[in-house]
């Protein structure tokens, strides 16, 4: 297991617990102690975590993990997720893309398509309220990036906010592809923070298409915040069918479902 794993899997273990012990660490990561109280102080040094004797509590602000700490769960589905929202892209249009670990992957697909790179057209636009995402697509000279203004959120990379409104309010945009914390076919998508959601609400209004990626263990799940109702949502794409409730509900809203094999 990388360090990178530990990290993500020990601030998992303290985001359900609040505490947690050296020994019962490694442990469960299959490590050291040296090596966990390393980890532990490696954490704490970010602010992540507070050391105790023998072992560490949850801050603040590591409730909801930090993106560089965020071993993307279901990593592989979420790449096949991505490619299959990529390839809805057409050369020249505009897009929007909120924060998340599937729509990062999202915006690497495009980047990736070699289609949109070549013949000397206009250049795909991006518009984004992740910082994350506007840094690792500012270096592709075929992408052209639009970043929305505000208030940063740490846990995330998004910006939200009443900032955020007056620019998404005058944009026009092909297709959102919105990242959620769950979407279902009775409660639509929604996220956990509504500061977040709010945002990505404003940016699905702005567009033609709406696109909500999300692997499969988001489906039929609810969080406290609506983004939008699920008739608002054009296109879902995951990575393994709905369940037949699901499925019925989500087709009765007129919402079609991509699923990437």
């Amino acid at each position: 297991m990388s360090r990178h794993h530990r990290l993500n899997e020990i601030l998992a273990m303290l985001s359900g617990e609040g505490h947690l012990e050296v020994e019962r660490a490694a442990e469960a990561l299959g490590v050291s102690t040296a090596t966990v109280r390393r980890d532990f102080e490696h954490l704490a040094q970010q602010q992540l975590i507070t050391r105790t004797h023998g072992g560490a509590v949850s801050t603040s602000s590591s409730y909801d993990l930090p993106l560089q700490y965020k071993i993307a769960r279901q990593a592989k589905e979420k790449q096949r997720i991505a490619a299959v929202a990529a390839a809805l892209v057409e050369p020249g249009s505009t897009v929007a893309l909120n924060g998340g670990t599937t729509t990062n992957e999202v915006a690497r697909a495009i980047a990736s398509r070699a289609d949109l790179a070549q013949g000397g057209g206009a250049p795909v636009t991006v518009v984004t309220n992740a910082l994350n995402i506007a840094t690792e697509l500012a270096v592709r000279p075929h992408v052209k990036i639009v970043v929305i203004g505000g208030t940063v959120r740490p846990q995330s990379y998004e910006v939200f906010g009443p900032l955020a409104m007056p620019l998404i309010g005058q944009l026009n945009v092909d297709i959102a592809f919105l990242g959620v914390d769950a979407v279902s076919a009775r409660h639509g998508a929604s996220a956990h923070h509504e500061g977040e959601a709010s945002t990505n609400r404003a940016l699905a209004a702005q567009a033609s298409r709406v696109v909500v990626v999300a692997d499969a263990t988001k489906v039929g799940q609810r969080a406290f915040a609506r983004i939008c109702r699920t008739e608002e949502v054009d296109t879902l794409v995951t990575d393994s069918p709905p369940e037949e409730q699901q499925r019925r509900g989500f087709e009765e809203a007129g919402v079609e479902v991509l699923v990437a094999g």
